[in-house]
């Protein structure tokens, strides 16, 4: 079990190169291992392209005349487990029965309904020797917001925010204060690259006028929302600019312009998050991090419908202003940012 799992903790780390590139799809790493040898690995580099399994078997052949020979006698790794259906690509668990691979370690299960478990039954089935479970827990974490929307039908949510030493997290006279250093902007911008969608509230967007991209960093920049329920915010704002796909969630109207696409919810008074993660959850988006303010802050928090909160603390304190979000959850790391304090934690 040792050996299996030093080849899926390979898996993980050739899946994570895909973090950015493959949503809605999981991230997944394989590797084929050969008396004790990696002879292949591939992963899952960008929506609607090869499987991992696939890279990974191709990966052989390009490097060996006698390929065909070597993966009879091998084990293929997976991070997660074989497609057993047609997709944009065929199955993977095919694609391991026509090579003649004897045996397929997996990271865990995959939860869509078109696979889960009905990849590992195929591959028994063909008389292939399946190990299950192996770093299962890891496998989960890495994935987490492709299960989120899989499983809860709305995408994986992160609330981000800032807040000072006496736990405030702006004036309250509508100025703007900057209270972390350039170390956690530059990290907040990586993390907006991992995520299919930002979000922020009204206030935020008029306030601090932001452009919610990556520029301090590389990566391409996630799409932007904001909730706008009057359409108040004027259209010269950043966030309007048509450089990145926007949604406007209102009560006036369901429209598109251009890059701008505006969605009116049926309730604005009760229900706001739930409309808004169902509505981003139907167009695809598996992960969203929210950034503001305060108060759209609470809502998600008030309706429980958070998975990850992401919490900088400064050095600079305010004596007075606008009280930051209170939360609950478990923490699952405290580290250095800078001068800055970051904490994050998990709903449990």
């Amino acid at each position: 079990m040792v050996q299996h799992e030093k080849y899926i903790q390979r898996c993980l780390e050739l899946a994570q190169l895909g973090t950015g590139s493959v949503s809605p799809n999981p991230m997944v790493g394989a590797v084929v291992v050969h008396q004790d040898r990696i002879i292949g690995e591939g992963y899952h580099r960008k929506y609607g392209e090869a499987h991992a399994e696939v890279n990974a078997i191709n990966h052989v052949i390009e490097r060996f005349d006698n390929a065909s020979e070597l993966l009879r006698q091998s084990t293929i790794y997976v991070s997660l487990e074989p497609c057993a259906h047609y997709g944009k690509t065929p199955p993977c668990a095919d694609l391991i029965i026509r090579h003649h691979l004897p045996n397929v370690v997996v990271g865990c299960r995959d939860p869509f309904a078109q696979v889960d478990g009905k990849g590992i039954e195929k591959l028994k089935d063909a008389g292939i020797n399946v190990t299950a479970g192996v770093l299962e827990k890891e496998c989960q974490w890495l994935n987490r917001r492709f299960f989120t929307r899989i499983q809860k039908h709305r995408p994986y949510v992160i609330l981000k925010w800032a807040q000072t030493p006496d736990d405030f997290f702006a004036p309250d006279d509508n100025s703007q204060l900057w209270i972390t250093g350039q170390e956690s902007r530059k990290l907040v911008h990586q993390w907006r690259t991992e995520e299919d969608a930002i979000l922020i509230g009204k206030n935020t967007a008029a306030i601090d006028n932001p452009l919610l991209d990556v520029r301090l960093a590389h990566g391409k920049s996630p799409k932007r929302v904001v909730i706008d329920r009057k359409l108040k915010l004027n259209p010269a704002l950043n966030i309007f600019d048509q450089s990145v796909e926007t949604i406007i969630f209102n009560e006036v109207k369901t429209d598109v312009d251009g890059k701008n696409k505006y969605i009116a919810l049926e309730d604005f008074e009760r229900y706001v998050p739930q409309y808004i993660l169902f509505q981003l959850y139907l167009q695809d988006i598996q992960s969203v991090i929210i950034e503001g303010g305060a108060h759209t802050l609470n809502s998600f928090i008030e309706a429980g419908l958070w998975d990850e909160a992401r919490i900088f603390t400064g050095e600079t304190e305010l004596k007075k202003g606008i009280k930051s979000p209170e939360i609950r959850g478990h923490i699952i790391g405290e580290y250095s940012s800078g001068q800055d304090k970051l904490k994050i934690l998990v709903n449990s």
